[in-house]
């Protein structure tokens, strides 16, 4: 059985436990992308209660990948120097800062998450048909040329994102943006190398990993974030994603973090405590790869389950860090493992000395959640 707090290593990098921090869009980035004060305290106040990973939100690899003006972004060097001031924070915590790298196709151009519509002013959007997401803008067919330039956008990003001291890096394949809408068959509607059947709809998810796996050190894990399925008749499916995952392995991708649905307002999801974690293990199982499980993970116990039963090698959590930034914390307590946390010293008068409190006879009951 793997223990949640046991580290993990990919390539030349070490977890230092099996807790990540999700992606979670902020949209404070102001109009030219960089990080902001507030991904600092966010991501940094995160990252002092110890998970073996912080990544940041989607970072847009083109100005027209954002998904609202206020998009985080790393498709120029001048953003370099915010980055870099972000990731030393993260990494002091002793961290492993992460980047997930992204294009919102079809679902960009709009205002943040809390306010409906379009952004004013927007950007014509782009995606592989002109098809749109229900109640969005119709977007423009790309051409080849701008296939070709996406890629080569997102090797780009990578070589940014090495630079900026990032050692994992995500590639966004999920949630119904641009690399999604080539890979399902409900919004890639094209009749060239870059749709039709699987291969083609995969073709362009294959040549981003191929030119990224290209620009970083071989010591650098590489990870795809992928909906395994769009719970939709006819839609994107598990199958599918295992055969992917294959192809992606040889491509010297090291882990996939397995999501679910984004890309039709017509899928049914079957909510509830790790329901996207069949999708996870079948994944893991089908293609042999580590994989990162996601979706209404809160419980520490339950997040321990899924290791316990080989259903995943990672578990990453979202909504549960801005609940309680010290998840982790209370997991370890939760779970028996005091000895597994790493507290800044500026905080050890707060956690300190739970271990001699939890081995207190005195004490005679089970320290409670903090």
């Amino acid at each position: 059985m793997t223990d949640l707090f046991s580290p993990l290593t990919l390539r030349g990098v070490t977890f230092r436990n099996r807790i990540g921090v999700s992606p979670m869009c902020q949209y404070c980035a102001n109009e030219d992308g960089k990080p902001t004060d507030w991904h600092l305290a966010h991501l940094v106040s995160r990252a002092v209660a110890g998970p073996g990973m912080v990544m940041t939100e989607a970072a847009a690899v083109t100005p027209e990948g954002r998904i609202s003006p206020g998009d985080l972004g790393i498709w120029s060097d001048d953003q370099l120097p915010a980055h870099q001031r972000l990731v030393a924070a993260i990494a002091a915590m002793g961290t492993v800062p992460a980047i997930q790298l992204a294009h919102a196709g079809r679902k960009g151009s709009r205002l943040p998450a809390w306010e409906a519509g379009p952004a004013v002013p927007g950007w014509e959007a782009l995606a592989p048909s002109a098809t749109p997401f229900q109640g969005y803008a119709t977007p423009r067919a790309m051409s080849e040329a701008e296939i070709l330039g996406t890629i080569q956008a997102f090797a780009d990003a990578a070589v940014r994102s090495v630079k900026a001291g990032y050692t994992f890096i995500e590639l966004h394949a999920a949630h119904g943006y641009l690399v999604h809408q080539f890979l399902s068959p409900i919004s890639n509607l094209r009749n060239d190398s870059w749709g039709g059947d699987f291969e083609g709809r995969t073709r362009l998810l294959r040549e981003i990993t191929r030119a990224t796996r290209a620009v970083i050190p071989d010591s650098m894990p590489l990870g795809v974030r992928i909906s395994h399925t769009d719970w939709v008749e006819g839609g994107w499916n598990t199958e599918e994603s295992v055969m992917l995952a294959q192809r992606l392995k040889e491509l010297g991708v090291d882990v996939v973090d397995v999501s679910s649905g984004g890309l039709d307002a017509g899928q049914k999801i079957p909510l509830g405590p790790g329901y996207q974690v069949p999708g996870a293990e079948a994944v893991k199982k089908g293609a042999g790869i580590p994989v990162m499980a996601v979706g209404l993970i809160t419980e520490p116990a339950h997040a321990q389950a899924i290791l316990d039963e080989g259903k995943a090698d990672m578990i990453l959590l979202a909504r549960a860090f801005l609940r309680d930034p010290y998840w982790v914390v209370n997991a370890a307590v939760a779970l028996g493992r005091i000895e597994a946390l790493k507290i800044p010293p500026q905080y050890d008068r707060a956690w300190g000395s739970l271990a001699k409190f939890k081995t207190d006879p005195a004490i005679g009951k089970p320290l409670p959640a903090l």
